[in-house]
């Protein structure tokens, strides 16, 4: 079974427990500027004010989302049947899926009483060393100095042919098998949105530390630590008015969201979650 049925088989338990909230709005950010990096996730709000975020700059899933059609029927839609989407073949369904899954997945947090740890590490306390191979599932830009001062060597998997390359120290590939090489990996929450996140992980054979990392990533963790991810990195929203504002104008939001981590170690797991209902 994939990432994407585990994840709403687990969902279809929670909602067994009670009364799931129901959707209330979907926000979306103004459509960015050519050079501008903000602007890069929606955001689904249900009753109780869970907020799940999705990236929405894959292909031409904001324009797509931003079509009248696309929002008919949202509010008051029941959440779980469009955390459902999640497994549509269609790139701007599964974003409003994965919304839907992280919005629920909160929900189901709220309840339990349980809250993650903050994050103060954005490379997703990879740690890199020299000598180490370090590979990277997208393209982090800002981060490459840090791993680079550590001494390691870094390879980059990336789709987009243009980006290929050899660089000092470095190199991008579109060949997703370099990562068999590699001992630590940091990727972004993407790989759920582009349906190839099993097929990632599944080469990350030798790697001890596997992190995904990215606002995206607000879903319950399990099936991604019984893949052998070791940390997942998200945005956690404290203040969904805030968070929303921010949104939809185009701003960022420190002060409404928190990064997070959650590790096997320190989170209780779905069933233990369960039991707390």
């Amino acid at each position: 079974m994939g990432f994407a049925l585990e994840l709403l088989a687990q969902l279809e338990r929670f909602a067994r427990c009670g009364a799931l909230p129901r959707v209330r709005a979907l926000h979306l950010p103004p459509q960015p500027a050519s050079d501008a990096p903000r602007g890069e996730f929606c955001a689904l709000e249900l009753d109780d004010g869970s907020l799940g975020l999705s990236y929405v700059l894959l292909g031409d899933t904001l324009a797509r989302l931003r079509a009248p059609q696309a929002a008919s029927g949202l509010a008051g839609a029941d959440a779980l049947s469009l955390a459902r989407r999640l497994a549509a073949p269609d790139a701007a369904q599964r974003t409003l899926g994965l919304a839907a899954a992280n919005a629920l997945s909160r929900c189901l947090y709220r309840r339990a009483g349980w809250r993650a740890n903050d994050s103060a590490d954005s490379l997703g306390g990879l740690r890199p060393r020299r000598g180490e191979a370090v590979g990277m599932v997208g393209l982090f830009t800002p981060l490459i100095p840090r791993v680079l001062a550590s001494g390691a060597r870094l390879t980059v998997v990336e789709l987009g042919t243009h980006l290929a390359a050899e660089h000092e120290g470095w190199r991008v590939t579109l060949d997703a098998d370099a990562l068999r090489q590699c001992d630590k990996v940091l990727a972004t929450g993407t790989l759920v949105l582009n349906d190839t996140l099993d097929a990632m992980l599944a080469r990350c054979t030798r790697a001890r530390h596997v992190a995904l990392v990215g606002p995206s990533l607000g879903c319950l963790p399990d099936a991604l630590f019984a893949r052998g991810v070791t940390l997942v990195g998200g945005s956690w929203v404290d203040d969904t008015p805030a968070c929303v504002d921010a949104l939809r104008r185009g701003e960022p939001h420190p002060k409404a969201a928190r990064k997070v981590a959650i590790t096997p170690r320190d989170y209780p797991g779905f069933d233990a979650l369960l039991a707390r209902l």
